[in-house]
């Protein structure tokens, strides 16, 4: 063994340790540094590494990092409670945007596990009737949207009983797990360590077991096919949304296309199949429960300040007026999609999806680091480390209070944005070397 390949290994171990630290209590900054600042040294590492042997250390590394998200209850989240109370409910018949969890009318599907008599407990949330419960705004209904409750169905269905965080664990293990075979498999081990080592994924896809990894793997395999494209980013955006910003990738170029009927059928081929899969996934809610299945979506953007409070829009209140960012962020992203639309690869339509996907981030700076899990997966496909400051930076603002508006997130995520600048002038000359 070289000793590029005997030091990566020993970085990986180290790094598996700080994860398991990380998964072992609530978030702590310096946690993330450290493991983020050792996932930036493995790579460093990766690529004096023959890619022949690489691919079984990026596979492995991988598979048993992600494995370290197993080894405790989730640690800094609270969201899969809500997944498995939304499951719990639908599998009892009843819609689950119907009813808060708070509503008397669903004490009979209530359990000690989810509702606890002792209210002690971190991160416990108190019931206006009385007692506590583990699921977060328990007085609001659900914000997830259809696929992703088929998929919390699913999960309760094939639960042995007692099984509570486990299996939904287990489940983002699993996804975590087959993006990281078809990242090998289409880009190669070297792209792929940018997935497979990223702390993100262990802590947010497989400990706080976050929804998000069903609509990455849609995407990802989205993007790894010709045929069902449209349908499968359809599914991904019925999954959680975000997604959606895929979409202007998988039209790359259609604007700057000239060809009769060319474009017209490209549009068609993904526009048409992924509205079919988004309105069929609602259908059967709507049927049950009309407009309540926009669920807790619009106060959810309310109080995460996304009308331009907190510290939302951060890079972009560094320069403007606060109360222009908001505006400022949705006409800068409408751009951003319209340049790929226009000049977009056709043949790498990842690549206009990460710069959408990406671009979202710095200009909206949420401040939950597991909305980046999209962007990891992207930029492992286009070999874009750069975006992964963007990631890096949702883990500072969660780590120091998603609302926080005197978070160092913003330096973070200011410097973010440089280095995705940084790198898209570092590679222009050889992007025009390619276009000769």
């Amino acid at each position: 063994m070289s000793w590029n390949m005997s030091a990566a290994v020993a970085v990986l171990v180290a790094l598996g340790a700080v994860v398991a630290k990380m998964v072992a209590g609530p978030p702590v900054l310096g946690w993330y540094v450290l493991a983020w600042a050792l996932f930036a040294a493995a790579l460093w590492l990766a690529g004096r590494v023959p890619e022949r042997r690489l691919t079984a250390l990026v596979v492995a590394g991988g598979i048993a990092l992600a494995g370290v998200g197993l080894t405790t209850p989730p640690s800094s989240s609270t969201d899969s409670f809500r997944y498995a109370w939304d499951g719990r409910v639908q599998a009892a018949g009843i819609s689950p945007y119907d009813h808060p969890p708070a509503d008397p009318a669903l004490a009979g599907l209530r359990d000690d596990w989810l509702f606890p008599a002792e209210c002690g407990e971190r991160w416990l949330w108190p019931l206006p009737d009385g007692g506590c419960t583990r699921i977060n705004r328990p007085t609001v209904p659900t914000i997830y949207p259809p696929l992703a409750q088929g998929y919390f169905l699913l999960v309760h269905w094939v639960s042995p009983e007692g099984s509570r965080h486990k299996a939904l664990q287990l489940g983002g293990w699993a996804m975590a797990v087959l993006v990281l075979l078809a990242l090998v498999r289409w880009t190669g081990a070297r792209r792929a360590a940018l997935w497979a080592w990223c702390p993100a994924v262990p802590v947010e896809a497989v400990n706080n077991a976050h929804v998000d990894m069903l609509g990455v793997l849609l995407v990802v395999v989205a993007f790894s096919v010709t045929r069902g494209r449209g349908a499968l980013l359809g599914a991904a955006v019925a999954a959680k949304l975000l997604p959606a910003t895929a979409l202007p990738g998988a039209l790359s170029g259609v604007l700057g296309n000239r060809a009769d009927g060319v474009a017209w059928r490209r549009v068609f081929g993904v526009v048409a199949p992924a509205a079919l899969v988004v309105a069929l996934s609602y259908l059967p809610y709507v049927l049950l429960s009309g407009i309540s299945v926009a669920g807790y979506l619009p106060g959810y953007l309310r109080e995460e300040r996304y009308d331009g409070g907190g510290n939302r829009y951060a890079i972009l209140r560094l320069l403007l007026p606060d109360s222009w960012a908001p505006v400022a962020a949705v006409l800068l992203l409408v751009l951003i999609a319209l340049a790929v639309l226009r000049y977009g690869d056709a043949e790498r339509p990842w690549q206009g999806a990460l710069l959408v996907s990406g671009s979202l981030l710095l200009l909206f700076t949420p401040g939950y680091s597991w909305y980046a899990l999209l962007v990891v997966a992207l930029a492992a496909m286009d070999g874009r480390w750069e975006w992964l400051g963007a990631a890096f930076a949702g883990a500072v603002a969660y780590a120091t209070g998603p609302a926080a508006p005197d978070s160092p997130a913003t330096l973070v995520y200011a410097l973010a944005g440089l280095a995705v600048l940084a790198g898209w002038a570092a590679r222009r000359p050889q992007r025009a070397e390619t276009r000769q």
